[in-house]
């Protein structure tokens, strides 16, 4: 991990990732892909998932809108530390770095500062990774997690960036 202060900052998009038709062909495109996936904003604002994300991850239909997060439901649901098991604190260790990237690219939003001060009230080990100022870099791999029907399934994973929408993060995770 790099520590920095403040990455460059990215231009803001004119269309905003929640606003209306294209979030709805997203959304479809989603729902539609048989592995599990997800859709997140800027600050990992969960905007889409589909039934096969719902059954590993939990159904963030089920939140309040304000903790479909995937970042704040990895420090604050017991249940994200059931999915990711032995490797959550090297995994949500690894997210805190990649936020902090996100971070760092929207300096203005006070979303984020809001949406970490939240989570550090919540959780130690949040509040002691975030002071650590390490920022990470977006990888493809593999993990081990626990479906709640099949067990322990090694899945592997890559996300993919928004052409015209870079604050969007399309995750997708295949079983292997």
């Amino acid at each position: 991990m790099v520590k920095t202060q403040r990455l460059a900052p990215v231009r803001e998009c004119r269309k905003r990732a929640g606003s209306g038709r294209r979030l709805g062909v997203r959304r479809r495109i989603v729902a539609s892909l048989p592995q599990p996936a997800y859709l997140t904003g800027q600050r990992w604002d969960v905007l889409a998932w589909n039934d096969a994300a719902a059954a590993l991850f939990g159904d963030f239909g089920r939140l309040a809108p304000e903790d479909r997060n995937i970042l704040h439901r990895m420090f604050t649901d017991p249940a994200a530390r059931h999915v990711f098991g032995q490797t959550w604190a090297e995994e949500a260790r690894r997210m805190v770095s990649l936020f902090r990237a996100a971070h760092d690219l929207w300096p203005g939003d006070t979303a984020f500062s809001a949406l970490v001060s939240r989570i550090s009230a919540s959780c130690l080990e949040f509040d002691a990774w975030w002071s650590e100022h390490g920022v990470g870099a977006p990888v493809s791999g593999a993990k081990h997690l626990r479906h709640p029907t099949l067990g322990v399934v090694r899945y592997e994973y890559a996300s993919f960036q928004a052409n015209d929408d870079p604050a969007l993060k399309l995750a997708l995770y295949t079983r292997r």
